[in-house]
């Protein structure tokens, strides 16, 4: 939809035109997703009145609503996609509500209308019984034909509110996203909301207090489109030659120094992490180079959180938070592809409240921070409300897999006839490693997930220890329910010994809950032929031979240490596989 729009608009020729073409991550096109939103400018013109549309593309999945919230702060309306093939989906509900939250004016259209599977007056039901408008309100389109276009820039024209800025007031913008550039330095985008910037200004960010010289502004159009000066209601970007990336933050007033605005605009809420994990590189001499390489991530995705931390088998690294699973795997795929970065990821978590004896309150990022068992009074986990909409002849399997999951049934509603909506209390925890696949593929891919969290609540929670040799692993350290730990430690450990090399020792691969081992593997010791060279003689020459190594490998026991690799920690999400 985004393509033809740029397409209809003149902003990129048919020559220039590929798929996806706001979406300019490798990772975007090969997995068919939007991972970062895309701001842009379309000039439109209809009857004989020049338009300028700023067009934002947002990303859809659950784990990437940050970048939807901060868009949907910038903007006065939204064009809400549903798909003619599968109807209203449970991040479409979300989403809208946020849109709603902010007033924006709420354009609905039914996209894919030129594919077979479509249902466009059943799909126009749903969205009348959400949103309260009328049929004729409701736009159909075809983003891959561009069928319907015109009417919906008409509707942008007729329905969505011109920006209400005041030129002549004191320069107020809002920074919505920045990226890095390794020659001209951090490039923040904003939103005019009062006044005006001319290259040149001296410019001050309201959070560090600290001014600069624009020495570039401009507008957004395929590239960056240098400008002498824009005003209210236009969204630009700004140079001013910052190197460090932690002095731009996004969310935060741009304003200028000589006439600066009264008060900063109310940015969007703070990013909230769900899922952590450490993240360690795979060479020690790398961490400054990790450090550097995450700081300019979480300037382009500002959802990333991270501090450092040290562990006793992976040396220094960083303690970082993530929206979800997916959300970890891209930014592990990013380090990669953009910083060449190779690095060692551990056991996703989430956080936990632990409250002991003497009344303390601790934040449980990492189970190696769990206090005593002796002095803890209790432990509570975070919970979520799980939305799922499905197909009717999916729900026994659905039900199932929450309830495998400790969720509970809260309210189930038939949005229509072949659509269903239930909602569940469930534990975080629970849906952090697989839950979205298993979901996936038991429902054929016609379910579609969404949650939020609400709140704490006490759980019967144990710290599952993994030990090589007696020796603690702190980096494959779980909290988990105690009706699962002994399951889970158990195969954890046969995946463990499937994974780890052989060496010239026997290596004993153990799950324990404080002292009590509730599993074991153990993986033998290669035996090298000591007796190979005795080619005659009396037994008792290869007998003395054989004790002598027997007794170099009880030595080499007490002294040998045992490489975890990466497959390993990586194989705690695929342990139901």
């Amino acid at each position: 939809m985004a393509d033809r729009l740029l397409e209809i608009t003149g902003v990129v020729s048919q020559r220039d035109m590929q798929d996806q073409k706001l979406d300019d991550m490798d990772l975007e096109r090969e997995r068919g997703i939007t991972i970062k939103s895309h701001a842009i400018q379309m000039p439109y013109t209809q009857d004989g009145i020049n338009y300028t549309f700023n067009l934002i593309d947002t990303p859809g999945h659950v784990d990437f609503s940050y970048e939807v919230s901060r868009s949907i702060a910038a903007c006065e309306g939204a064009l809400l996609l549903v798909d003619a093939t599968q109807g209203i989906q449970a991040q479409t509900i979300s989403n809208l509500y946020l849109a709603l939250e902010h007033d924006l004016e709420i354009i609905p259209i039914i996209n894919k209308i030129d594919m077979d599977g479509a249902m466009i007056e059943e799909v126009a039901d749903q969205i009348i019984d959400l949103i309260g408008v009328d049929r004729e309100d409701i736009l159909e389109a075809s983003g891959k034909t561009g069928l319907g276009l015109e009417e919906i820039l008409q509707a942008v024209v007729a329905r969505v509110p011109a920006p209400k800025g005041d030129p002549e007031a004191p320069f107020q913008a809002l920074i919505f996203d920045s990226i890095f550039n390794p020659y001209r330095g951090v490039i923040a985008y904003f939103r005019i909301m009062n006044g005006k910037i001319s290259k040149g200004d001296k410019v001050r960010f309201y959070a560090t207090g600290r001014d600069y010289d624009a020495d570039e502004v401009g507008i957004l159009h395929m590239d960056l489109v240098p400008k002498k000066g824009i005003s209210a209601g236009d969204v630009g970007y700004v140079i001013t030659g910052v190197k460090q990336a932690k002095e731009i933050k996004v969310g935060d007033t741009l304003t200028l120094a000589a006439n600066p605005c009264e008060k900063p605009i109310d940015g969007f809420e703070d990013v909230k992490p769900m899922v952590f994990a450490g993240i360690y590189p795979i060479d020690s001499d790398d961490f400054e180079d990790l450090r550097e390489s995450l700081e300019k991530l979480q300037l382009n995705d500002a959802s990333l959180v991270y501090e450092p931390e040290t562990s006793l088998a992976l040396g220094f690294g960083f303690r970082c938070g993530f929206l979800g699973l997916l959300h970890l795997e891209i930014i592990q795929e990013r380090l990669d592809r953009e910083f060449d970065m190779a690095v060692i990821t551990t056991v996703p978590q989430v956080s936990y409240y632990a409250y002991t004896k003497r009344q303390e309150t601790l934040l449980i990022n990492n189970p190696s921070d769990l206090p005593d068992p002796t002095m803890l009074e209790r432990i509570e986990e975070p919970y979520i409300k799980a939305q799922i909409i499905s197909l009717p002849e999916y729900i026994g399997g659905i039900m199932g897999l929450c309830i495998e999951r400790r969720g509970v049934l809260i309210n189930q509603v038939y949005l229509s006839k072949t659509r269903v909506e239930m909602t569940f209390e469930m534990p975080m925890a629970e849906i952090v490693f697989d839950f979205y696949d298993k979901l996936k593929s038991l429902s054929r891919g016609y379910a579609s997930f969404d949650y939020h969290q609400i709140g704490f609540r006490q759980g019967e929670l144990v710290k599952l220890d993994i030990l090589l040799n007696g020796e603690k692993v702190d980096a494959l350290s779980a909290l988990i329910h105690k009706a699962k730990a002994q399951s889970f430690g158990r195969r954890l450990c046969k995946k463990l010994r499937e994974l780890i090399n052989r060496q010239q020792f026997m290596i004993a691969i153990q799950a324990a809950i404080g002292a009590k081992i509730i599993a074991r593997e153990t993986l033998s010791a290669f035996r090298k032929d000591v007796t190979a060279k005795c080619y005659g003689g009396d037994i008792s020459r290869k007998r003395k031979l054989l004790e002598k190594q027997k007794k170099g490998k009880k030595r080499m026991r007490q002294v040998g240490r045992v490489e975890v690799p990466q497959q390993a920690f990586l194989a705690v999400l695929k342990l139901n596989d």
